[in-house]
């Protein structure tokens, strides 16, 4: 019964770290008889798990186990056949011709149609959704055009021909647009459900429908989201559990507590203070490559963060070295640069090794951070104001944090404030800048520097520095041409779309816009009883194909 003691005590665990609480609700769930039910600790709760709305990596986990794409990633990086059974591609590389697989069902019976793929990708790309990916398919043949609002939404490049054929059409050719297809933003919703409650209904059980292996039956608030298994996905027979809890335990010391007491069976995150031992003692940790940058953004929009001579001071400041190797001890990297490590120009080459290092060293260069500090009218730090640091509440960010701030303080003389916000509050602030520096974490979304390089145009939902020409073109010219940079990357190939690509990032860290701290590594703990799982680079979870194994 150890299932079933699992999940009794981990409701009770979080009804007293959590605000939903909901401990009684939760004692009734496995009494019937014993379930395969997969605890996953999420950390926090997701701001949506909506396809086409959420931006995180927390809401990606529960989407990427509930919906399902054309394709979907396998564990070796390759997107594999999925909702679509086969795929055809036109001689030019720009028409993608999908035939969506007999049987395939939405989680209430209903079949899977190519209209539920055209309806959605059109949703993410209607300004009025304000869809934060919606430049994922401006790749689509007028994509662009209609969010900006010069065309209407049946000339963008995507239209289901019968029930079970897609034609998308691209402007150009996009070697990476399989892997795309498997990214939750261009995963299918039901237009039918949407209308029934345009907010929130993904997240409401008595609505929601979803064509992967799970399917959302309780959603808490603050506590946690339960799925169980879509028996009329296509491929139920391979799915071995009976679902999965997504707890929302926020305190890392907390979740890791709930671990060691077989109360939870997968964790992606724990205290770094714990991690020496853990390497040494537990044979289910380990640390996993994962294709991220960890950074602060700077609002280029606000003083005195507006001065780039301010944003150079503080980027030179900080020891990136004693970071990883002191506060955060999972292997990290040192950044200087946005481009991670591990991504390749059309040569093959190291896109980071080529792009240099633009001057940013791994130890502080306190000379140089005083010298623009100086610049910029502050010698020494005299009459700096007060900034503040604000950062998602969680006790390793909180750790970096303060690590950073005494680096400012002992290097430049210069007061910086710590504040925090739960994640689905710090999203938006972070959104709509209303914040002098904010921490900020990017996830490949595929294995193309454009995914960490697109991020920052005028059009991004994502760019939440306010580096946006469209703003003011004088002040943010630069972004501008960083604009032109990217949308020839998108219709070059080659050396000439390499040269675009590292003049784009240059760029960026001319203009400092972001402060690189570390690349990503990913700490994991899985119970040695939970076997099949996957995640790959990108730190996509996929328990579809989990087994438990019998004590």
């Amino acid at each position: 019964m150890k299932k079933i003691w699992k999940t009794l005590t981990v409701a009770s665990l979080v009804a007293l770290t959590a605000c939903g609480g909901g401990s009684k609700d939760a004692a009734k769930e496995e009494t019937k008889e014993e379930a395969k039910i997969v605890t996953f600790n999420l950390i926090s709760e997701p701001k949506s798990i909506d396809p086409q709305l959420n931006s995180a990596t927390d809401g990606g986990i529960v989407v990427n186990n509930t919906f399902e794409g054309l394709m979907r990633m396998n564990k070796e990086g390759i997107p594999v056949p999925a909702t679509a059974e086969s795929y055809q591609v036109s001689e030019d590389g720009k028409t993608y011709t999908f035939t969506i697989r007999e049987g395939a069902k939405w989680s209430d019976g209903q079949p899977v149609k190519a209209s539920d793929f055209e309806y959605a990708w059109k949703r993410a790309l209607d300004p009025a959704v304000a869809s934060e990916y919606s430049f994922q398919l401006f790749y689509l043949e007028n994509g662009q055009e209609y969010f900006n609002g010069k065309a209407e939404a049946s000339d963008v490049g995507v239209n289901a021909l019968d029930d079970r054929t897609l034609e998308v059409r691209l402007t150009s050719p996009t070697p990476y647009f399989l892997a795309l297809t498997t990214f939750y933003t261009l995963m299918p919703v039901r237009e039918d459900v949407v209308a029934k409650k345009t907010e929130g209904w993904a997240k409401d059980p008595e609505l929601t429908v979803s064509n992967g292996p799970f399917v959302v039956t309780e959603y808490k608030s603050s506590d946690k989201i339960i799925v169980r298994r879509n028996e009329n996905y296509w491929n139920a027979s391979s799915v071995k559990i009976d679902g999965v809890d997504f707890i929302e335990i926020v305190d890392q010391s907390t979740a890791l507590t709930a671990y060691n007491s077989d109360e939870v069976d997968i964790l992606t995150s724990v205290p770094t203070q714990d991690i020496p031992k853990l390497q040494l003692e537990d044979p289910t940790f380990s640390i996993e490559p994962y294709l991220g940058t960890y950074y602060y953004i700077f609002n280029v929009d606000r003083e005195p963060t507006d001065n780039v001579d301010v944003r150079k001071a503080l980027s030179y400041a900080i020891d990136r070295t004693k970071i990883v190797e002191q506060v955060t001890k999972a292997g990290q990297q040192p950044a200087n640069g946005f481009v991670p490590t591990g991504l390749t120009d059309s040569e093959g080459n190291d896109f980071r090794e080529v792009a240099g290092d633009f001057g940013i060293s791994p130890r502080a260069d306190i000379e140089k951070a005083k010298e623009y500090l100086a610049k910029a009218g502050y010698p020494n730090g005299e009459g700096f104001p007060d900034l503040t640091l604000m950062y998602n509440t969680n006790e390793n960010h909180k750790a970096i944090a303060e690590a950073i701030q005494a680096m400012w303080k002992e290097n430049l003389g210069i007061n910086v404030n710590l504040t925090n916000q739960e994640w689905a509050v710090f999203q938006d602030t972070r959104h709509v800048g209303n914040f002098d520096i904010a921490r900020a974490g990017w996830i490949g979304d595929y294995a193309d520097p454009m995914t960490f390089l697109d991020l920052w145009t005028s059009y991004s939902g994502n760019n939440d520095a306010q580096w946006k020409w469209t703003t003011d073109e004088k002040k943010f010219a630069d972004n501008k041409k960083f604009d032109e940079l990217i949308e020839a990357s998108k219709v070059t190939g080659g050396a000439e779309r390499d040269k675009n690509m590292y003049e784009a990032e240059k760029l960026i860290m001319d203009n400092m816009i972001t402060m690189p701290i570390y690349y990503y590594t990913g700490t994991v703990m899985v119970k040695e009883d939970i076997k099949g799982w996957e995640r790959d680079i990108l730190g996509t979870w996929y328990l579809g194909n989990v087994t438990i194994e019998e004590e």
